[in-house]
């Protein structure tokens, strides 16, 4: 590779996906503002495009795709066919690395996920006078891992930073793609993560939220199969981050997204009812509780599992928000299944919960699966169980009037409360006078399912 330069180059990005991928894409920012690129606001105007796509299901694929097509089209209406050139990056280009090249010729450049960390070296060769044929560059196994070296161009507000703990997934699960696309998981080490939360926290970042694959598998990958059981013993679990992240001084939150029901031990539920800055916030995806269904996913638990780390996690963190996820649609889910799972969102009452339609993703073993479910009787399940959740919600509603909650200010009238994650959980709205990036006491005064409506609360004298 040439030494990357790209003085005087403007670059545009369009992230798309979920927060592990927004990752990815302030790491490739990072490293072209390091080569000298200023990075651009305006992708249209930008002399490279990059599309950071995901891959996951067919949802996402199609809109990958979509924005691929009309920023092209873009490209030529605009008169800089020719001058700007569009790469495509992330889990699609990562997924689909023998076939997009030819099925997407207006593409300049195809990169894969273990290029993030040399970006700047890929698009300076691409604008060399011989360097525009087009090209692909995309390993067969993912095994990128970022460090808090790699340094960050923040697309969120500098309030607020996700900090990738691991990257990869070892689960079998019968529906997913990732562990093809990201690879075998792989941990950073706590001092890693440490230090990169210690100069978030004092850039004046007040939420760190922690994310990978399955974060409760943290550190369990370096451990040999005769030592897992003494896994606490390392200093390298989710619970030894945890504590380790507690200790940083400062007035900020942490929390934990994509938790596994399978992982979760007694230690780690100490650890959430008793660190100070971890919020009381729970993300745990069940997908079903049906036991026919959970064995056909290959989820390594069972409903007697679920139901007992449910009651567990609200006996031992008093207040805990607890938010999950079901997939409905799957593969032989009988008109039974769906009623017990209708039933258990019904009893579990969690505080938020999200639901997918099954997506049939080719190289998953469900997908060769005989009994697929037709996509009306999918619809329909997800608007019963969505139904029955925003009963759930609209009866809990009258416990917040009152209340005195804590919420961090997004932007000028919304906020959010430890219960809320950003962009798939509520919103606090809040009086614009409050300061943006800081933390407020405010009380509860009107609900609308997941959305607050507070104003602040009232100081209390000391003397």
């Amino acid at each position: 590779m040439i030494s990357p330069s790209l003085e005087g180059k403007t670059v545009g990005m369009i992230p798309l996906g979920c927060a592990k991928n927004l990752i990815d894409a302030e790491i490739m920012l990072g490293r072209l503002a390091e080569a000298g690129a200023a990075v651009s606001f305006d992708p249209s105007s930008s002399d490279i495009l990059i599309v950071n796509t995901c891959g996951f299901i067919d949802p996402a694929k199609e809109e990958a795709i979509r924005t691929v097509l009309s920023s092209h089209q873009e490209r030529e209406t605009s008169g800089r066919e020719g001058r700007q050139k569009i790469v495509v990056t992330g889990c699609l280009s990562q997924r689909y690395r023998e076939d997009l090249p030819s099925l997407l010729p207006e593409v300049d450049l195809f990169l894969g996920l273990d290029e993030v960390d040399r970006i700047a070296e890929h698009l300076a060769h691409l604008l060399l006078p011989d360097g525009g044929v087009r090209r692909e560059a995309i390993s067969s196994d993912s095994r990128f891992l970022p460090d808090f070296s790699s340094p960050r161009f923040p697309l969120t507000p500098s309030h607020l930073a996700y900090v990738k703990i691991a990257e990869g997934c070892n689960h079998p699960c019968t529906f997913c793609i990732i562990p093809r696309i990201r690879g075998r998981f792989r941990s950073r080490t706590i001092s890693s993560i440490v230090q990169e939360v210690e100069a978030l926290i004092a850039r004046g970042v007040r939420e760190v939220i922690l994310i990978s694959q399955d974060s409760t598998y943290f550190g369990k990958d370096r451990l040999r199969r005769d030592t897992v059981a003494s896994a606490s013993r390392e200093g390298e679990t989710l619970a030894d981050l945890l504590s380790a992240l507690d200790e940083i001084p400062g007035d900020f939150w942490i929390r934990v997204l994509y938790t596994h029901p399978a992982h979760w031990s007694e230690r780690l539920i100490e650890t959430f009812a008793g660190a100070r800055k971890l919020v009381r916030y729970v993300d745990v995806p069940f997908q079903h509780i049906a036991d026919p269904v959970l064995e056909r996913m290959q989820r390594g638990t069972s409903e007697a599992q679920l139901r007992e780390l449910l009651a567990a996690l609200r006996q031992a963190i008093p207040g805990v928000a607890l938010r999950t996820t079901f997939l409905v649609g799957f593969p032989g889910e009988s008109e039974e299944d769906f009623q017990k799972l209708l039933r258990f969102v019904g009893e579990a009452r969690f505080d938020r919960l999200g639901v997918f339609s099954y997506s049939q993703e080719e190289g998953t073993r469900s997908a060769q699966h005989a009994a697929q479910v037709p996509e009306a009787e999918k619809k329909r399940r997800w608007e019963e169980l969505m139904a029955r959740q925003k009963e759930v919600v609209r009866s809990q509603a009258p416990a917040w009037i009152g209340r005195r909650i804590r919420v961090l200010v997004d932007s000028p009238g919304i906020a959010r409360s430890a219960s809320d994650a950003p962009e798939v959980d509520g919103r606090v709205f809040v009086s614009p006078k409050l300061t943006p990036g800081t933390f407020a006491e405010v009380v509860v005064r009107g609900v609308s399912d997941y959305d607050l409506i507070a104003r602040e609360a009232a100081r209390v004298s000391s003397g």
